[in-house]
């Protein structure tokens, strides 16, 4: 994907809102006691974009797979550039649309630029628990995020640390590591996860929703 299509494609996206407009129902009237239809209530959807950030190979693609549809593949495929699923997420009184990002971290891939990071509201910062090379990468990724995207609210920006891959018996990264990791870099939230069985996956990014609810996201 060159890095004007994806732009043409994130603004497809990023503008399509979709109304509810459901109509509201006064209260009895005095007289019959029967409900009376009156103006209908809009409700906005918040739109939520979603970037999935970590070096090669530790399963980005395959968690937005496993949360976009339930599957996983096996067969290990670089992702050119970046790639997005949209899911619809009803939570409470409130409507989201997240639109989650996959990208690849190769810099002969990142022509994408400033576009690509443009309107994040948060992001999922993977490593896999097996490579711990995968692990240290994290500072680097995370610092990568900052200088392009520059959120307004660094200190409160809502990121999730995942630690992927812990259907694995090879395990070389340990929990208390990234936790430790986590709590220097300001307390960032941890999960661990298995894109191949789903463990953990739907609870990460509904997290990312908990931490977006009541916020108005345009």
């Amino acid at each position: 994907m060159t890095a004007l299509e994806q732009k043409d494609m994130e603004e497809e996206v990023l503008y399509d809102f979709d109304i509810d407009e459901t109509p509201s129902v006064n209260e009895e009237d005095e007289e019959g006691g029967a409900a009376v239809v009156g103006e209908k209530k809009k409700k906005r959807r918040n739109l939520v974009k979603v970037l999935i950030l970590g070096g090669i190979g530790v399963g980005k693609t395959s968690l937005m797979n496993q949360y976009s549809d339930g599957t996983f593949n096996e067969k290990y495929k670089v992702t050119i550039g970046a790639d997005f699923i949209v899911k619809e997420v009803p939570k409470d009184t409130e409507h989201f649309t997240l639109q989650v990002w996959d990208t690849v971290s190769k810099k002969e891939f990142q022509s994408l630029g400033l576009s690509f990071y443009r309107g994040t509201d948060c992001a999922l910062l993977v490593y896999d628990v097996t490579q711990p090379e995968t692990f240290k990468h994290l500072e680097s990724v995370l610092e990568e995020f900052l200088a392009n995207a520059i959120p307004e609210d660094e200190d409160n920006f809502p990121y999730i640390v995942i630690g992927n891959k812990i259907d694995k018996e090879n395990r070389l990264v340990t929990k208390e590591e990234a936790m430790k990791w986590c709590k220097k870099n300001g307390n960032i939230p941890y999960m661990e996860t298995s894109a191949k069985d789903g463990t953990n996956v739907e609870e990460a990014f509904m997290s990312l929703v908990d931490s977006m609810s009541g916020t108005v996201v345009e």
